[in-house]
Formats: structure tokens, sequence, C-alpha cells
């Protein structure tokens, strides 16, 4: 049963498909070619030699006619000597016993005796005898091959049938033409069954061994292994199909050190998460216990252990809001809900929110705009979130008696609308600009202690979800600034999106 199983897979393979293509077409090809072919030649030759056969027979009939009325037999043998020598039929004369004047004897070639059992010769001669003409072509027993016989009845006195004349004339060259030509067929047939075999080996190669190569390289990629390549650099389908393994190749390989950075990206979320609620629950604890056991009990210390508690509480809430807002903005079906706004509107209102934290510092806000009115699609309370971030960093890295500049700029020619906010605070070194807006990320700066890490990153979330983009700008001890991009809209789209 393996040796079937084995056999038929063989037989299933591309060569044997191709292979077998290539012959029943080279078959069917060499079949209709041949019987096409041997149908025209032989009705060609056929009809060429039934007219010349016809008519030579009709004027040897006339000859024969004229010899025997004349009873000339020597002329007779003299005309048939250079008959034979110039016409390559035969003609055999017989004289007809049914009538009543019959041929001379003597000008008879051959006796109906001569044609023996030949069926067909005795059919034509008996109608030749009965006045009919006739030609057809027939297997001779005598001659060994096919002929084409012509039956005239010779006219005597009175114009009665007193003999008759059948004139052969062999097919053999034609026949052997015929069958030089299906040996020639044959061969051609089994040269092209041949070379349809090299060339369906050369084919099948061009298509097996790149799907064996892609097969590997599937195999390879169940594994894990996504850096190996097909190596196909072709312009038809299969080239195609390898650039598609290679694309999906190199998507996979992407998506596992997505994946990878995600897992660490958990794994730090996780670590970070609990490393910034240890030190406030810790807090808690400790302060409950010593208030529990009744160590602390002036009332003094009471209080200022309340509010302890009460500072790492909202610590923590704090935390835990930023956490699940952050988690919002990076959920990828979380859709905002935009309307139009306009920026003068939200960075008026953060300048006056802004103010209790600026005039502690004594921080000039300054706003350079060109026109009252910058519109945009968006969340009024996320964006004002977003510049308020960058607004509390500002002014928290910040030197006394320093300004915050806001610059607010339309785009030329299509180009998006810029939101600048610039301070002139210690500013952040090159090492840490990449980092800024991780998750928990925070500098090591004492007056950075008490942020969560998450500012930033919930501000860039805000911003990719306003389909916009923030970029920093940075040097040591010169100040940040930080720079937005976003679609603005035209009076016309404005109008449309409020109908």
């Amino acid at each position: 049963m393996s040796v079937l199983k084995k056999i038929k897979r063989r037989f299933n393979t591309i060569f044997f498909r191709v292979f077998g293509a290539f012959a029943v077409l080279i078959l069917i090809f060499a079949v209709l070619l041949g019987t096409i072919f041997i149908s025209i030649y032989r009705s060609t030759t056929e009809d060429y030699n039934r007219q010349a056969l016809a008519r030579v027979a009709e004027n040897v009939a006339v000859r024969f006619r004229n010899f025997v009325l004349d009873g000339d037999t020597e002329e007779y043998l003299d005309y048939f000597s250079s008959f034979a020598e110039f016409e390559d039929a035969e003609v055999w004369s017989f004289s007809n016993p049914n009538a009543s004047s019959p041929m001379d004897k003597r000008f008879e070639s051959s006796t109906p005796q001569a044609i023996g059992e030949q069926r067909n010769f005795r059919r034509m001669l008996d109608e030749a005898f009965d006045g009919k003409s006739d030609i057809d072509t027939f297997y001779s027993e005598i001659h060994k091959s096919t002929a084409m016989v012509a039956s005239v009845p010779i006219l005597g006195e009175d114009r009665e049938v007193c003999g008759a004349i059948l004139m052969i004339r062999s097919m053999k060259e034609m026949d052997e033409t015929i069958s030089r030509s299906i040996s020639m067929i044959i061969f051609s047939s089994l040269l092209a069954l041949a070379l349809s075999a090299l060339i369906a080996t050369w084919m099948a190669k061009l298509i097996t061994d790149p799907i064996k190569n892609m097969q590997v390289m599937a195999r390879e990629m169940t594994e894990g292994n996504y850096e190996c390549k097909t190596g196909i650099d072709r312009k038809d389908e299969i080239g195609d199909m390898a650039r598609s393994i290679d694309m999906l190749s190199d998507r996979l390989k992407e998506n596992e050190v997505e994946r990878k950075n995600l897992e660490q990206m958990r794994l730090d979320f996780f670590a970070n998460v609990s490393h910034e609620l240890r030190t406030p629950i810790a807090v808690v604890r400790a302060t409950t216990e010593c208030l529990a056991d009744g160590v602390v009990t002036e009332q003094s210390q009471v209080s200022d252990y309340h509010e302890r508690i009460l500072r790492e509480c909202k610590s923590m809430e704090r935390l835990v809001a930023d956490l699940l807002i952050l988690s919002k903005m990076q959920n990828p079906n979380f859709k905002i809900e935009k309307e139009p706004v306009n920026l003068v509107h939200i960075f008026d209102e953060l300048v006056r929110s802004a103010a209790a934290i600026s005039q502690e510092k004594n921080i000039e806000i300054v706003m350079n705009r060109d026109k009252d009115v910058y519109m945009m699609m968006g969340d009024y309370d996320r964006l004002r979130q977003m510049f308020m971030v960058i607004f509390d960093n500002a002014v928290k890295f910040s030197g006394e008696n320093s300004k915050i500049y806001v610059t607010l700029k339309s785009g030329e020619d299509g180009s998006p609308m810029t939101v600048s906010i610039r301070d002139e605070g210690i500013g952040i070194s090159k090492e840490e600009l990449p980092f800024i807006f991780d998750k928990f990320y925070k500098s090591k700066l004492r007056m950075n202690a008490k942020g969560t890490g998450l500012g930033l990153a919930i501000a860039k979330n805000i911003a990719i979800k306003h389909d916009g983009e923030i970029k920093v700008e940075s040097e040591p001890g010169k100040g940040t600034e930080f720079i937005f991009s976003f679609h603005e809209i035209s009076e016309e789209e404005y109008m449309l999106s409020e109908s």
C-alpha cells in the first residue's frame, strides 16, 4: 500500500502534471495533423490520378475500337509497346462473350480468368460489358497494393459492346508516401515528447525550486525564525508570492519585536506601578499604625499624621486617575468626540488657571498670536488637559522672574497650524530627551519628586488622538520648547461641521 502511495504521490508532482499536459497536447496535435495531412494528400492524389486515368482510359478505348474495326493487330501491338514505355498504367483488354460479335481474341491482352476471384475486378469488368464506364480504388491482391482501376467498354459494329478494357494504375507510391508520413509523424511525436520532458523538467524546476524555498522559509517562521528570506527575485506571480512571504516575515519580525516590547512594557508597568504605590501605602500604613497603637497622642501630631495620610491618598488617587486616562488614550478603539474648538479660548482659560502657580515664582506668561480664532476639530477638555501638562512642567522647571512664551501660528499653503510653549527653565539633556514621553519616566531633579511620570505620556497620546504631532527642542540651561502641530479648519469647514 505504501508503494502505491509513493507512486501516486510521484505522479501527482508538478513535473508529471506539466509533462502530462505537454504530452496530451502533442499527441492530440500529432493525430489531428497526421489525419488532416493524410486525408488531404490521399484525396488530392486520388482526384488527380482519377481524372488522368479516366482521360487516358477513354483515349485507349477509342484507339482499341479503331484497331478492332480495322482488324489491324500489328498496329495494335506497336501502340501498346509505345504505351507501356510512356504510361505508368497497365491495360487489360477482354472480349465480351455475351456480344453477338465479340472482339477478336487476338486483341485480348488477358482472359477473364486472369483476374481470378478478384471481385472488384470482376464487378468493374461486368459493368463495362454492360456499356458502363467506371473508376474505383481498392486493394489489389494481384499487385499487393492499392490500385486505381478504370473500366471502359469497347464498341464494335453497330456500337455493340464487343469487349472492355481495364486500366490499372498502382497506388503503391501513394501508400509508401503515407506510410513514410505516418512514420515521420510518429518519430516527430516521440521527439516532441522527449523535448517536452526536458521542457517540463525545466519548467517544473522553475516552479518547484521557489516553492521549496518558500516551504523551508515557512517552516523556519513556524519555529520563530523571522530573519530568513526566500532569496527569490522574479517578475512573475511566484516572485510576487515570494515578496509577500518576505513581507510577512518582516511583519512577523516586527510583531515579535513589538510583542516583546509590549511584554517588557507590561512588566515595567507593573513594576513601576508597584514602586509608585509602595511608598505611599507604606507611609499610610506606618502612620495609621502609629495612630491605632496610641504611639502618637498629642493633638498637633495627630492632626499632622492625618494630614500626611490624606496627602498620600491624594497622591495615589492622582496616580490611579492618570493611569486610567493613559490606558483610555492608548486604547486603539477609543474614539474622541470631536467638535470645533477655538484654541484661543483654551489658552485664555489656561493662563487664568496657571496664574495661581506662576505667581508664586513671579513667572510671566507671554501670548503671541496674530488673530482671535484658531479653529480645529477636537475635545476641549482633553486639549486643555494636554496643554496644562506642558504649562505645569514649564512652571515647575522654570526659575523665578522668568517668562513662558505661548505662540499660536496658522499654517501656510495647507501646512498645519502650530502651537509653541517655550520656557526659560533648566532644560533637558540630550540623553534624557528620547525618554521623556515614556510612562513613569521622571528626572532625578528634586522639583520632580512628586510627579507620577505619566503627564507627558498622556499629553503625547492626546495629541495622537487629535491626529497631531508633538516635538521637543531643549538645551540645558536655556529652556525647553514643546511644539504641537494640528490641522486647522477653515470657516467653510466650521460651518459644514455646525450644520
